[in-house]
């Protein structure tokens, strides 16, 4: 088998609710409904896309965070889709799906290289389609088949990962510290202030993702 990552722009408003935000949204469609997580401050933005879009049956809220139970599935107010294509050429969806930074991430399994190779040649015909990951699959263990650093990682903003990667490389995560954040803000371009901020948020979305498995 066969695994990508396919980045696709412009298939829904959900990935527009993202757009040029910290917003992350991930989605598990259960046939007459659909399951939301919605992480980061734009959060009361895309919940009110998904009342107009779809309806909200239940929502739980902490802090930056929303799990919604929608009152129906999104694809049926779509009519056309990126499962669609998958279902023309014998791809699986993986779910959940995951909207962020103006995107749908979509995870996409086929029995064979082409069979992926062909999906995004018809999603390209139609959207901005860009290949984020793709791997052989060789083996498998029963209690996680598919399982991924990707799957366990967060999602970071593209300015968030910057940051941090940025403070990794600059030593400001060594002992004793090499480098402060003002000298990481200056690297990337940003305020100081802008600089923590990126940066405690990425270390906080990190730490949730791992913690679970220490």
């Amino acid at each position: 088998m066969y695994e990508a990552v396919f980045r696709v722009v412009g298939d829904g408003a959900y990935a527009v609710a993202t757009d040029d935000t910290d917003t992350t949204i991930e989605l598990w469609c259960n046939d007459h409904r659909d399951l939301l997580h919605v992480s980061g401050r734009g959060a009361d933005a895309v919940l009110e896309e998904v009342r107009d879009t779809v309806g909200v049956s239940e929502q739980l809220r902490q802090g930056d965070e929303l799990v919604v139970v929608t009152a129906e599935c999104l694809t049926a107010h779509l009519e056309h889709n990126v499962e669609g294509y998958l279902a023309d050429h014998g791809c699986l969806l993986v779910p959940p799906l995951k909207y962020t930074e103006g995107a749908k991430l979509a995870r996409v399994l086929a029995l064979d290289a082409e069979s992926l190779s062909a999906v995004y040649a018809a999603m390209a015909d139609d959207y901005a389609v860009t290949v984020e990951s793709k791997r052989e699959i060789r083996s498998v263990t029963p209690d996680a088949p598919l399982l991924t650093v990707d799957a366990v990682l967060p999602d970071l903003s593209t300015r968030q990962r910057e940051v941090f990667l940025t403070a990794y490389e600059m030593g400001y995560y060594e002992l004793p510290r090499e480098t402060s954040t003002a000298a990481i803000a200056e690297a990337v371009g940003v305020t100081r202030r802008t600089a923590e901020e990126h940066l405690r948020r990425a270390e906080k979305k990190l730490t949730d993702a791992l913690v679970a498995f220490l």
